[in-house]
């Protein structure tokens, strides 16, 4: 574990409805070496948001003003919704600037999905798609697995992941660039400035508590608004939380997951544990990858993605 790190919060969405999580999450941090700045945007509450849009957006434009130095790790304290509503407000040029000479890395997953891909799209600039103050470090429990493959991410600068998949056929192997996130978050941004326009990727979807039709839907506007064209295949997190209804007749995620890899066509790999759940892996966001499969087994492999040591770049 990389030791005495400067990490500062950020709540560009929902505000922290758990302060005792918040509580515990900050002293974890702290009594494993790291100074934790940014406390003041736990408490604060406008409506279902973590503040106004302008202050929720100055927290991120702080990143790229040079009076203030920029932190090792900038980490969302929770997801929710509302990032969308800051993207206008980001001072880009700042912000690229400001990465490009610096190694902060910027983690978080669920709506700061929206804030990762408007970096990427708009300053070139990755992150990590990994744990967050509130549900992972502020558990009852901290789980081990989320904690240690965190922050052996985070050190880099390459990364390897096993899981087992359950994908038949031929052998597989994909090189591409991984990015994605929350699906919701994701279709927000289709047809916007925002949405990276990555080519050849390897796109990784996850979501928590929406029913099975609205994920097959989601997908679907992927895929017609011309996403789904430039990416390789398909990771596949949790997409929990569904309830199926009387009316739909035994119709369930398995159903709309098979329905929707008939539709497009791409590789769709089941089984990779991130985003919303207890244990999670840390992905890169932005940076070049290696996709291996091979009976019912995958390896995805990351080299030179943005980590503590990097000065420029992704």
């Amino acid at each position: 574990m990389p030791k005495r790190l400067d990490i500062r919060l950020l709540a560009p969405s929902g505000y922290a409805e758990d302060r005792a999580a918040c509580q515990r999450a900050i002293e974890r941090l702290q009594a494993a070496g790291h100074t934790v700045h940014g406390g003041n945007v736990v408490d604060r509450v406008a409506l279902r948001f973590a503040g106004s849009d302008a202050e929720r957006a100055d927290d991120i434009n702080r990143l790229a003003d040079p009076d203030h130095p920029l932190p090792d790790v900038a980490m969302a304290i929770c997801g929710g919704y509302g990032a969308i509503a800051l993207l206008d407000r980001l001072d880009y040029e700042g912000l690229k600037a400001r990465f490009a000479d610096g190694r902060c890395v910027l983690v978080g997953h669920g709506d700061f999905t929206v804030i990762q891909c408007a970096m990427l799209a708009r300053c070139g600039v990755g992150s990590l798609h990994g744990p967050m103050l509130v549900q992972d470090f502020g558990g009852g429990y901290l789980r081990e697995t989320t904690w240690r493959e965190f922050w052996r991410a985070l050190e880099g600068p390459a990364m390897d992941v096993g899981w087992s998949c359950c994908e038949g056929g031929a052998p597989l192997r994909l090189e591409g660039t991984l990015w994605g996130g929350n699906l919701s978050a994701l279709c927000s941004l289709v047809g916007t400035p925002y949405m990276p326009l990555v080519e050849g990727g390897i796109l990784y979807i996850e979501e928590t508590g929406e029913q099975a039709y609205r994920i097959e839907r989601m997908l679907y506007e992927l895929l017609h608004g011309g996403v789904l064209k430039n990416q390789q295949a398909i990771l596949l997190g949790g997409l929990g939380g569904q309830r199926v209804s009387e009316y739909d007749n035994g119709y369930d995620i398995d159903h709309a997951l098979e329905r929707f890899g008939q539709a497009c066509g791409l590789p769709m790999l089941r089984g990779l544990a991130f985003g919303h759940g207890p244990d999670k892996w840390t992905l890169p966001f932005g940076a070049k990858g290696v996709l291996e499969v091979s009976n019912g087994n995958a390896v995805l492999s990351a080299r030179d993605y943005r980590h503590l040591v990097m000065t420029a770049g992704v």
